[in-house]
């Protein structure tokens, strides 16, 4: 059934595609910057909703026909007439720079509107801090605030990700320092 409107959140929308595809068998898990709208509670509103999957295409549009999504001629995206919403599926592995999340390790968010797979929020800020670290996105490390006031973050492990990943651990402190002072 598309119960797929334009009042539908993003929340709502990331949940029904997400039960969707875990229907169909399809393993996907939402990233980016529709994690940063979820975790933020919408203070950063992203219309692009990223589920990692290395499933084909065919299974991910099977997975979505029911609720009214349609293939973008050429591309690894759905739309959907009722809504802004935009449904890419960027091929795995689910990664924040070298550091790879196995499927095993994705927690399952119980929403209002179903199940939702969707990266921790403290992969929510590793994501952000990576997108900041290496294409120089401002933007992000807002964004990784956002995640960080509204939701427990584990600090030691972003440092440990840091460590790995030769970022400076300076970062983590900057967003641990405006994150408390909200």
């Amino acid at each position: 059934m598309n119960d797929i409107s334009r009042r539908s959140s993003a929340e709502e929308i990331a949940a029904r595609v997400s039960q969707a595809l875990e229907d169909a068998g399809v393993p996907a898990t939402l990233s980016g910057g529709g994690a940063v709208s979820i975790y933020s509670h919408n203070e950063y509103q992203s219309f692009d909703l990223d589920f990692i999957t290395n499933a084909r295409n065919e299974a991910i549009a099977k997975a979505l026909d029911g609720l009214g999504y349609q293939r973008v001629q050429g591309a690894r995206a759905f739309e959907h007439p009722e809504t802004d919403y935009y449904i890419e599926f960027p091929p795995g592995p689910l990664a924040f720079g070298e550091t790879v999340v196995r499927d095993g390790d994705v927690p399952v968010l119980q929403t209002a509107f179903g199940p939702l797979r969707v990266i921790t929020p403290t992969h929510s800020v590793m994501d952000r801090l990576a997108a900041y670290v290496h294409w120089n996105d401002r933007q992000a490390m807002d964004q990784a605030v956002m995640v960080a006031r509204r939701q427990q973050i584990d600090w030691k492990a972003l440092k440990d990700w840091a460590g790995r990943e030769s970022v400076d651990t300076s970062l983590i402190d900057k967003v641990q320092r405006l994150s408390d002072r909200a």
